[in-house]
């Protein structure tokens, strides 16, 4: 895989929508420091994150977290846990997950060898004039 010249991050790629404030965001940017190592893979300005709360600390609350990336499908995680700090964490546990199996998805299958060296070269077809042989001896 190509390095990226400039890795996404949360603090760069991060938006703050309903229920939470702009004071907000360094907490969350703090909370979601773990998947800055996830989205280091992908280019800064092909990657948004946006975080809501739905029913701030009531007893409902609702946590969402959306991820698009140019090129793939957006990610959407959710979390209803009472706690604040648990519903940021478990969203954001959610992408990383998702992330990764996202990935995983892109790369070939039970094959770690087809990973590491790449696909191998196809056998080569018979010439004109074997195939020609072949079926005069079957005849």
């Amino acid at each position: 895989m190509s390095a990226v010249t400039n890795p996404a991050t949360v603090a760069e790629c991060l938006r703050v929508g309903a229920g939470f404030s702009q004071g907000d965001r360094n907490w969350i940017v703090e909370q979601f420091a773990t998947l800055d190592a996830r989205l280091a893979a992908f280019h800064a300005d092909a990657t948004e994150l946006e975080v809501s709360v739905k029913d701030r600390d009531a007893r409902g609350q609702k946590v969402t977290l959306e991820c698009w990336i140019a090129g793939r499908q957006k990610i959407v995680t959710t979390s209803a846990e009472e706690d604040l700090r648990a519903a940021l964490n478990d969203a954001r546990d959610d992408l990383r997950r998702r992330l990764n199996d996202a990935k995983t998805k892109q790369e070939p299958r039970h094959n770690k060898h087809v990973r590491e060296i790449g696909q191998p070269e196809p056998e080569p077809r018979p010439a004109a004039d074997d195939a020609e042989r072949v079926d005069a001896e079957t005849v």
